[in-house]
């Protein structure tokens, strides 16, 4: 099965050369271009890609409110947002508006390649450690209310043993490590994942770490 991918950035050689790179590989395909949010939001609506790269920062419209439209459009939409800077509070907007990670602008082809076709089967935390420190950078900084990531932050609907585990998630570990923590099959870590992000309506674990932060049940800095 091929990945259809839309590349979004103001830059053409930018674009032409994520086009290259992907391109190159016989399961990717990019099937359109945009440059920028606006006409990325059209072109989405013809091509209906698996996963759109998405530079953060276009004029018009910039990449967080583009994500965040995609999203509310089609709440499949797939985004793998990049970035020059990987602590940037852009970055961490796209997150809350939906977006399934973020990778540096450059990043070697392969990593590259390997997020795309990642973000495509659903593993959506494509750097745990470095999505971790985004978000103990900036959860605590922007206001409620405006923005809201879409995510219904019940936590009182999870087990004790959910919350175990939606803490380990949100301390960027992985899931056979956050399975060696509690003693517990990485079968059942995952389990345990699916009915959390069902309980949450977290579209990915993207989404449910970044609900731990902000309804408190993690705190930024707090032990590993």
């Amino acid at each position: 099965m091929t990945i259809s991918v839309l590349v979004v950035d103001d830059q053409k050689l930018v674009r032409t050369g994520f086009r290259m790179i992907l391109d190159s590989e016989d399961d990717i395909e990019v099937v359109a271009e945009a440059a920028d949010g606006n006409e990325a939001l059209a072109v989405y609506a013809t091509v209906q890609p698996d996963v759109v790269l998405m530079d953060i920062r276009m004029p018009n419209m910039d990449g967080v409110e583009a994500t965040r439209g995609l999203v509310e459009r089609d709440s499949s939409a797939l985004v793998l947002i990049l970035t020059t800077f990987d602590l940037d509070e852009y970055v961490y907007a796209a997150l809350r508006a939906g977006a399934s990670g973020f990778l540096l602008k450059d990043t070697p082809p392969e990593q590259l390649i390997e997020a795309v076709r990642a973000v495509a089967r659903g593993d959506a935390l494509i750097a745990p450690s470095v999505t971790r420190r985004l978000i103990e950078t900036f959860a605590h900084k922007l206001p409620r209310g405006e923005g809201e990531p879409p995510v219904r932050k019940h936590l009182e609907a999870l087990t004790d043993r959910e919350v175990d585990v939606l803490t380990l998630m949100a301390r960027g570990l992985s899931n056979a490590e956050i399975a060696a923590e509690l003693f517990v099959g990485e079968t059942t870590v995952k389990t345990h994942v699916g009915h959390i992000l069902t309980k949450l309506a977290a579209r990915d674990r993207v989404q449910a770490v970044v609900a731990a932060y902000e309804s408190g049940l993690v705190v930024p800095g707090g032990t590993d």
